[in-house]
């Protein structure tokens, strides 16, 4: 893709602010912070000494100049580097704006030092344990040159030059690995596609891996308040950056530009090790995507039960990171290679979740794809079709504006897979539809269970996540599909996940009943006796926002939204039910 397919606008000022933290301003050089040290009074002292090369210019292939900062442990000993790539400022780690956000989940900022960047691996735990990190201002960011990018190809090749550069470092030992979560992965999938040889391990912790399907065009629906905060709130400095806002109204189609934000997965064959989560509405279905499609012959991926966040900084969980990057960037023979190939959670959403259940792949083999059929009529779900045709629908706009069918079991049920819904539908004064849908868990009273992924349970969280901050409650496994862009890519679509083209806009006409496919979130999720499933159908997100204060969606839906249902129009919803 040539550069003049990007759209870019100025760039945000560089100054003082809410997201500009102690280690922010430009001050090249060399100094050594020793043990004890502590950054601010709410963070952690440092273990043992830690020198410091602060904004060190690394030039990249084109000419362009980012700064990076590098912490590695003092002392003459070679050590393997760690490499932590967003737009999210080096410094940042102190800054009231990533302080506020661990506050508002719950967690201490305590944890870490200080000088991590947000999201990213501590240099505190990693020095002290034979690391080093690295922290850059990317392209177009703070001091570096250059106009910013947002999640393609160019970051992969930038940061391709950097691995190269601290692969030669007389500190270095020429293996490189990389860590971190939302940008911080997303940006390890492009790198490693880009195969830079020092490049030893990744660590990808919930990140997307399609800007189109994931962040600006979910379903085919202009859904871009997080991208609009993703683009407002990070990029400060003194260049351009890329305004993807006006490229997703632009290039509304699958187009080179959106191409060029989708990882060569066929080419990432390094080491891995990916960490994801069935909650995350911004990053559940990228992560999962990835893990299927990379190349990678080493690779392990684990499902937890939370939030990335406090995920990422549970001490348990580093130390099982650790053990990963030792075995992959130090040689040591610890025995990493017995790791199952995948742990997996099940959530109950009533306090008995089960975690780091041991599989060989994902779905567990012992799952087995079953249709329940929608029943227009009795507004059940049920394994066999029904024989009469029927409808149910709601007027858009209208209260209530869903659809709703309900399976109740009989014994314990427990689903860890894919689901995707499989419908019939027809639009009533209008050519087109906005579709969402959600599988609920409902106790054996009827009752929606949910549960908070972050440690934080108090009343503002419940408030900003009683419609929206999604990531934040897990409401269920969610999906959406504009239908007009129903059509499938054959060669992407599996039959547990499809996946459509978004290259052509089908209409429908007067009376058309089409049928979809929808892929929803993958699930791991227990149903005891008694419980029940709950599929729901709307025009409106039934989720909200993915975070806190972003601009919420307006489908452009009217008129009337009518499901078929049994005969010849065998809506259904496909679910994953391990049977062992």
């Amino acid at each position: 893709m040539s550069d003049d397919q990007r759209i870019y606008m100025p760039s945000h000022p560089l100054e003082p602010g809410a997201r500009y933290g102690i280690l922010s301003g430009f001050d090249p050089g060399t100094r050594t912070l020793e043990a004890g040290f502590q950054i601010a009074p709410p963070f952690k002292p440092l273990p043992v000494d830690i020198v410091l090369d602060k904004d060190v210019p690394v030039t990249l292939r084109d000419g362009v100049t980012i700064h990076v900062d590098v912490f590695r442990p003092a002392g003459a000993e070679k050590v393997p580097v760690i490499v932590a790539w967003s737009p999210y400022g080096k410094g940042q780690g102190t800054s009231a704006s990533v302080m506020g956000i661990f506050g508002m989940v719950g967690l201490d900022n305590g944890v870490v030092s200080g000088l991590a960047k947000f999201e990213g691996p501590d240099p505190a735990y990693w020095c002290a344990r034979g690391y080093a990190i690295c922290n850059p201002d990317v392209r177009g960011v703070a001091q570096s040159e250059g106009d910013s990018v947002l999640w393609d190809r160019q970051e992969g090749r930038d940061c391709y030059d950097l691995i190269e550069w601290l692969g030669v470092q007389d500190w270095c030992t020429g293996k490189v690995a990389m860590s971190g979560t939302s940008y911080l992965a997303v940006s390890q999938w492009f790198t490693a596609a880009e195969q830079p040889p020092h490049l030893a391990a990744i660590n990808p912790w919930e990140g997307v891996s399609d800007v189109y399907r994931d962040l600006v065009m979910r379903g085919g629906m202009p859904d871009t308040g997080f991208a609009e905060q993703l683009q407002n709130n990070s990029f400060w400095g003194n260049s351009r950056r890329e305004d993807i806002l006006t490229e997703a109204e632009r290039h509304p189609l699958m187009h080179d530009l959106w191409e060029n934000k989708i990882p060569q997965f066929d080419k990432i064959t390094v080491p891995a090790y990916v960490v994801a989560s069935y909650s995350n509405t911004l990053h559940t279905a990228g992560t999962f995507r990835a893990w299927r499609r990379m190349a990678s012959e080493d690779k392990w991926l684990r499902i937890h039960n939370t939030q990335e966040w406090p995920d990422y900084y549970d001490e348990a969980n580093t130390e099982d990171l650790r053990r990963f990057f030792d075995r992959f960037l130090k040689g040591e023979d610890n025995g990493w290679e017995q790791t199952p190939r995948v742990r997996y959670s099940l959530l109950d959403l009533e306090g008995g979740d089960q975690v780091n259940i041991p599989a060989d792949q994902f779905p567990p083999a012992d799952v087995t794809l079953t249709k329940y059929y929608l029943d227009g009529r009795s507004r059940t779900l049920a394994t066999t079709a029904p024989t009469a045709e029927a409808t149910a629908g709601y007027t858009v706009g209208s209260n209530p504006d869903v659809v709703s069918f309900v399976t109740r079991f009989d014994q314990e049920t427990v689903l860890a897979g894919y689901p995707k819904a499989h419908l019939w539908v027809e639009a009533r004064g209008s050519d087109d539809m906005d579709l969402f849908v959600l599988v609920q868990k409902l106790d054996a009273y009827g009752t929606p269970l949910q549960q908070f992924t972050v440690p934080n349970q108090g009343a503002l969280i419940q408030d900003v996540t009683e419609r929206g901050a999604s990531i934040l409650r897990y409401k269920g496994s969610d999906g959406r599909l504009r239908v007009s862009m129903r059509h499938l890519d054959e060669a992407l679509s599996t039959e547990d996940v499809p996946a459509h083209s978004f290259d052509r806009v089908e209409k429908l006409s007067p009376g058309e009943v089409v049928d979809v496919e929808i892929d929803l979130l993958p699930v791991g999720l227990v149903f005891y006796p008694g419980e029940q499933l709950r599929l729901v159908v709307s025009g409106r997100s039934l989720l909200g926002t993915m975070m806190p204060g972003n601009r919420e969606y307006v489908p452009a839906n009217s008129g009337e939204h009518v499901v078929h249902t049994g005969g010849e129009r065998a809506s259904y919803l496909q679910l994953p039910v391990r049977t062992a």
